[in-house]
């Protein structure tokens, strides 16, 4: 287990500056039905509309994040009027993880640290996470009996089970638009009241 921020644990959490500290040993949470794959991450994109929908946050938040650095879209950044932003599969499920690190009332600096560790980790880990949060400290836990010791020593408040968030993100943009990287083309996404106007469209 380790600390992202300002505060220092106690026992067994290692306190994680920016993410420089040794990675201790990986232990695995089983997954609730397998592990969650997500799309193919590095062919699919997301405009910043839909990333919005997916995450739970305004465009205005998606701007502000983006233009100071908090999240960043790593497919296709903004190059000035009229270009659009495209984030990658990952953006959306951190876009998601940072709204609800602030609604709980996490500091934006231990949010950055959060966020430049999440992004440092690997698509197959970030799935086994759980993060929790005192509110002062990030904690990142990889065992259930992390999660325990944590909540035992009264510090854990709150937790965020990522794997929960990268199935919830990932049914939300599953019914929404993607654009392929490579081609520029558009992904339609299964949505059923978009097939009930379809065959009412026939019908009439």
């Amino acid at each position: 287990m380790r600390s992202m921020g300002d505060g220092t644990a106690v026992g067994s959490p290692f306190p994680l500056y920016g993410g420089a500290v040794e990675q201790p040993s990986r232990h695995v949470i089983p997954a609730a039905a397998g592990t969650p794959q997500g799309p193919e991450t590095d062919k699919v994109g997301y405009r910043g509309p839909t990333a919005c929908a997916a995450a739970g946050i305004t465009y205005r938040q998606l701007d502000y994040w983006a233009r100071t650095g908090l999240v960043e879209p790593s497919v296709r950044p903004a190059y000035g009027s009229g270009s659009q932003r495209l984030y990658s599969f990952r953006d959306v499920v951190v876009l998601k993880i940072v709204k609800r690190l602030l609604d709980t009332g996490v500091s934006l600096q231990n949010i950055r640290t959060a966020v430049q560790h999440l992004r440092s980790r690997g698509m197959e880990d970030l799935p086994q996470m759980t993060l929790m949060s005192d509110g002062a400290t990030v904690y990142e836990c990889t065992s259930p009996d992390e999660v325990v010791d944590l909540l035992q020593g009264g510090q854990g408040v709150f937790g965020i089970a990522v794997g929960v968030v990268w199935r919830d993100v990932e049914a939300v943009l599953s019914q929404l638009h993607g654009e392929r990287v490579d081609t520029g083309e558009t992904l339609v996404g299964h949505n059923p009241a978009d097939e009930l106007a379809r065959r009412r469209n026939r019908a009439g």
